[in-house]
């Protein structure tokens, strides 16, 4: 049976936590009836901010984007400190708190700092639970604006177990010459992913200094994916857009990543930009322009250089 992700908040009988674990009581609050949930992870540094936060934005996004203020109803939010987790429940949202033994991500963990690393990993770690438990899912980074509901640019062709974003679309998406980001994917659960998340996390204490992403990307071109068998299909920016690929079309864009971006201040500057640009968009006479503005990310260049 194909996978139906639907817009309407799921009630279900849910049984205490005695019976049932906490996690796969998040899952169940969350997700369709389908057993499909979106997922994001945050720490203390996503929810705390001078004016907004990352998180803020990440929830601005779908309440200005088009059909999909409903999807909030399927989100998970992975919570890996307690200062996130209090502010998610403040919100009303799926909240899971992931406790991690003797490390803290109660800070924000700089782009390739070994605790961002440590953080990505334990991030894979979790999804990979979430795949054993039977959830088909999509993952987006809290740096993703939602413009636009994803699912009607996304194939529900059972064939297909991977749908990740790219740094920079080559024009085909069948190509692995495409450069992936794990910040947008959705994956369906068989035995082929669940051992895809296995084998991934594996290599984690034999690729020191490498990021979860770099890993992955080896595995795609070391022939690990043909091996077990995966069909992937790589997202055109036109759509998934991100800041190391800009989608010159705002009547197409669906998702904006800030990728290419080190800093979270730097990513909230411009990020807000382009939800400023988006609002603009929808109030225009019949939505006139069909480009955005010349955002050049100004914030996250400099991000660099700190």
């Amino acid at each position: 049976m194909a996978v139906q992700y639907t817009v309407v908040r799921t009630q279900r009988n849910v049984t205490s936590t005695s019976q049932k674990d906490a996690l796969g009581l998040a899952l169940a609050e969350a997700s369709t009836e389908n057993k499909a949930v979106i997922i994001a992870m945050v720490n203390k540094a996503f929810v705390e901010g001078d004016d907004k936060s990352m998180l803020d934005l990440f929830l601005d996004s779908f309440w200005h984007g088009e059909n999909t203020r409903g999807l909030v109803d399927n989100l998970l939010l992975v919570n890996v400190d307690q200062a996130s987790y209090e502010r998610c429940k403040f919100l009303r949202l799926h909240c899971y708190k992931l406790e991690t033994d003797g490390v803290k991500f109660d800070k924000e963990e700089v782009y390739m700092s070994d605790e961002f690393i440590k953080m990505m990993w334990r991030r894979t770690l979790f999804l990979g639970q979430v795949l054993r438990r039977g959830y088909n899912f999509i993952f987006t980074d809290a740096d993703v604006l939602w413009l636009r509901n994803p699912f009607p640019r996304l194939s529900f062709n059972k064939n297909i177990d991977l749908q990740i974003s790219t740094d920079r679309f080559n024009g085909d998406q069948w190509s692995q010459t495409n450069p992936i980001n794990t910040g947008f994917f959705m994956i369906r659960s068989n035995k082929n992913t669940i051992q895809l998340f296995d084998l991934w996390y594996e290599r984690k204490d034999k690729s020191t200094g490498q990021k979860e992403q770099d890993v992955l990307n080896g595995m795609l071109h070391g022939g690990v994916f043909k091996k077990l068998g995966l069909r992937v299909r790589f997202l055109d920016t036109l759509y998934f857009s991100g800041f190391c690929q800009d989608s010159k079309d705002i009547k197409a864009v669906t998702t904006v990543h800030a990728n290419c971006c080190r800093t979270i201040s730097a990513k909230i500057t411009d990020l807000s930009a382009v939800i400023d640009d988006w609002k603009r968009f929808k109030r225009s006479a019949v939505n006139e322009t069909s480009t955005f503005g010349n955002l050049k990310h100004e914030a996250c260049a400099h991000s660099w250089g700190k």
